[in-house]
């Protein structure tokens, strides 16, 4: 289950990918480099700082064929039909609620402590956003201009972290966590929810 559920986080990345690229008009070689960019770059700073090797997407060919698909298909569909307003932001939280749960999972499964799980659970949920809004030029990333996003896949992973302690099966632990990310990012993104924000001198 798990692994059917990270192939539509990386889906969910690989389609916010061409969206950012076709935002940024680029051409279809472009929107699958974001496709890729977005989709593992998250997983594979996780595998490098938890020392795994091979990384995992080198010897997955679902994987990689799931990516190559989703960006053709999407590519495809911008083709013929107009791109929805807020589609990008939907997608995006998609891929960010399952791949920050997965990250949350790989770190238990190293037994690293705690405060580590949920670090690596946010850089795996994130780190594929940034790299693909730098690639695009838009600066500052998402990541930094929206508040509860890296706050909602802290707040996912440190679901999934008290589920497994509390003894919650891997499957039914990853649906709660990562529905929990998606609600947070949803409401932000259709109630306009931030963070109180320190005011400049003067203003």
């Amino acid at each position: 289950m798990l692994h059917v559920l990270y192939l539509i986080g990386v889906s969910a990345f690989a389609a916010s990918g061409v969206l950012a690229a076709y935002r940024a008009y680029m051409d279809p070689f472009g929107g699958l480099v974001l496709a890729f960019a977005a989709s593992i770059s998250g997983g594979t700073l996780r595998e490098v700082i938890l020392g795994r090797e091979p990384l995992y997407w080198t010897h997955d060919w679902v994987l990689l064929t799931v990516i190559i698909s989703v960006g053709l298909g999407t590519m495809l569909y911008l083709r013929f039909w107009t791109l929805p307003s807020r589609s990008l932001l939907v997608v995006d939280a998609g891929g960010l609620a399952v791949v920050t749960v997965i990250g949350a999972r790989a770190a238990i499964q190293e037994g690293v402590t705690p405060l580590a799980v949920l670090i690596l659970a946010v850089l795996t949920g994130v780190v594929g956003e940034v790299v693909r809004d730098v690639l695009c030029g838009e600066f500052p990333p998402l990541l930094l201009r929206e508040d509860v996003y890296a706050l909602a896949a802290l707040a996912g992973g440190g679901c999934y972290l008290l589920l497994h302690h509390l003894g919650t099966g891997p499957g039914p632990a990853a649906v709660v966590s990562a529905g929990l990310v998606f609600a947070l990012r949803m409401a932000a993104v259709y109630l306009g929810l931030q963070l109180p924000r320190p005011h400049r001198a003067g203003e």
